[in-house]
């Protein structure tokens, strides 16, 4: 049990206590155990996210000898978590995504609505003359490709493809035990027209 509650640790960075319960509930399998502390980060997060986030850093990183540069201000709640290694680990890595990926927005809600109108219009105009039903299920799937490309929390993580930004935020608040908020971000690249 020692051995799985350590693996199991280095694999989702959780208390002992909650691989512990993890571990229990999945009847030792410890995939099922990542999936059940996955899901309690999630919901973790949801519920730290109404608590204030005044404090945290702005990271900046330049890339590809000064022609991208970032900044991205990320918040928490003390400064005790400011400074904590993970956080500015966290910081780091977004400002790189940020760089490689060219996200226009952090989360879904932040798309202008006349942005995404146009951009339902323009993704809709292939669609003229197909059924209804399949048409929306199209549509919805361009959507979601649209929020992936361009929302950062949606983007698939650069180091690891198979997680979403936001999954490792979710993971990192429930690590951390704070609400952490990405606040805004700035891309500049050289030559790029505003």
């Amino acid at each position: 049990m020692t051995d799985a509650i350590r693996e199991l640790r280095e694999k989702t960075s959780a208390g002992i206590m909650d691989c512990k319960k993890a571990l229990k509930e999945s009847g030792g399998n410890i995939e099922k155990a990542v999936e059940i502390l996955r899901k309690k980060g999630i919901k973790l997060a949801s519920e730290k996210s109404s608590r204030a986030a005044k404090e945290g850093c702005v990271e900046s990183y330049i890339h590809a000898n000064g022609k991208i540069g970032v900044l991205v201000e990320v918040n928490c709640e003390t400064d005790f978590v400011a400074r904590n290694e993970d956080f500015r680990k966290f910081v780091k890595e977004l400002s790189m995504q940020i760089a490689a990926a060219k996200p226009a927005y952090i989360k879904r809600e932040d798309v202008p609505p006349e942005k995404l109108e146009k951009e339902k219009e323009i993704l809709s105009a292939p669609l003229e003359g197909k059924p209804k039903d399949a048409a929306e299920k199209i549509l919805a799937g361009k959507l979601e490709k649209f929020y992936e490309e361009s929302c950062l929390l949606e983007q698939p993580f650069i180091r690891d493809p198979k997680k979403k930004v936001k999954d490792l935020l979710h993971e990192l608040v429930a690590k951390i035990g704070e609400n952490i908020v990405v606040r805004r971000f700035a891309r500049f690249q050289l030559g790029e027209k505003t």
